[in-house]
């Protein structure tokens, strides 16, 4: 089992930061490169307490697919997505955000395992922690650049101000 942690200084409100990372649409376009796409579930918008999502994307050349389900939901503080389905034995991230003179704190915590023993913990130590870092790292940015500008507007359309 691998544990990552990050933390990204946003300079935009908790609500924007929050809601912006519940967007399927935003997770879509910051996931370009892997080209993942929302195919079941909740598949546009934003998840929320309880929904659920089916994503598919090319990840070390591959079409793999991935499931989770929101399974703890604490606005504008905390949720939990845990996976249902997929390549992992074991798949949990928790978001919390934290703010503090206008900047949000936004912290990741990712729990994960490899499925086949003693292979797959060599798998999650030499390939999948640099791997999801970097995924996590880029996803993080493109909410950073997006919340601190008025693009955020394009994915929570429905919200005059936050």
């Amino acid at each position: 089992m691998q544990t990552i942690e990050l933390e990204t200084l946003i300079a935009a409100p908790v609500m924007r930061c929050f809601h912006l990372s519940l967007s399927i649409d935003l997770h879509k376009d910051s996931t370009a490169p892997t080209r993942e796409r929302a195919i079941a579930g909740i598949t546009k918008g934003m998840i929320g307490d309880g929904e659920s999502v089916t994503w598919q994307g090319r990840h070390f050349g591959l079409t793999l697919q991935h499931s989770s389900k929101i399974t703890r939901f604490e606005p504008p503080a905390f949720f939990q997505d845990i996976m249902t389905d997929g390549m992992f034995k074991s798949f949990e991230h928790n978001h919390r955000f934290q703010e503090s003179h206008g900047e949000t704190m936004m912290r990741d915590k990712l729990i994960f395992s490899a499925p086949l023993g003693v292979l797959g913990l060599l798998v999650e130590r030499i390939v999948l922690r640099d791997y999801l870092t970097r995924f996590l790292r880029a996803r993080n940015e493109f909410i950073k650049q997006i919340a601190e500008s008025e693009l955020w507007r394009d994915y929570l359309p429905e919200a005059k101000s936050f």
